[in-house]
């Protein structure tokens, strides 16, 4: 049983997601606007965010941008508008995933299993977890979801962690965005290919000093990216 944190001003709305979180076993708690789901964020500590983008004195952008200050729990982003655009500056800011409303509660509860299961792949790795990687300056450690940069820590999200590991553990090897998508998300789960691009883009900001001349992560255009090798 996991505490979910529900971010909706719209009572209907609460409702249904309360029951959907509740109908996979789990405990919903309901913030009504940004300002009370971060202090509940800090307070709660839930397994995972369902944040609406639409909300009374603080929005779901600025309350994502604002979390992820101080934590990486999953958020799984609401948005009503329905454009690309809404869905990919939802990820820049660090949101994990998005569904537009009006939305499926199958496919609601289909993101909700795939996220707890990742954090819980987080918080617990497996006792058999891929070996360490060394790449140059960097160490990656999937037993401790640990990565270093020339001995530095660096701040990855579980989906960060796991997509510079699945490239660094096949150096020179192109990946399509569908088979990172694969290899990454999972086969059950869905983004946009230009949610891969996003996730590339963070991940670079983090990894070099100059993210326009990479020295670790390739773009192979047309085709995909690789790691450096």
């Amino acid at each position: 049983m996991a505490l979910i944190l529900i971010v909706e001003d719209d009572p209907d709305t609460q409702e249904i997601l309360s029951m959907i979180v509740r109908s996979e076993g789990h405990t919903p708690r309901v913030a009504r606007d940004g300002l009370e789901a971060l202090a509940m964020l800090r307070s709660e500590t839930p397994a995972l965010v369902i944040l609406d983008l639409m909300l009374p004195l603080l929005d779901g952008l600025e309350v994502c941008r604002r979390a992820r200050e101080f934590t990486y729990v999953p958020i799984l982003m609401l948005t009503a508008k329905g454009t690309e655009v809404d869905k990919i500056v939802g990820l820049e800011v660090g949101a994990d995933d998005y569904i537009a409303k009006p939305f499926d509660p199958g496919e609601v509860r289909a993101r909700l299993r795939a996220h707890l299961r990742r954090a819980l792949l987080w918080q617990k790795p497996p006792l058999a977890a891929p070996p360490p990687l060394e790449r140059g300056p960097l160490r990656l450690d999937p037993a401790r979801y640990e990565a270093t940069l020339e001995g530095k820590p660096l701040n990855l999200t579980r989906l960060e962690f796991d997509l510079l590991y699945c490239l660094a553990a096949h150096p020179g090897i192109v990946f399509s965005r569908e088979r990172l998508m694969e290899q990454v998300w999972g086969a059950e789960e869905y983004i946009v290919p230009r949610g891969i691009d996003v996730h590339i883009s963070r991940l670079r900001n983090k990894l070099e000093p100059d993210p326009a001349h990479p020295r670790f992560i390739f773009t192979v255009h047309g085709v995909g990216y690789k790691f450096a090798g």
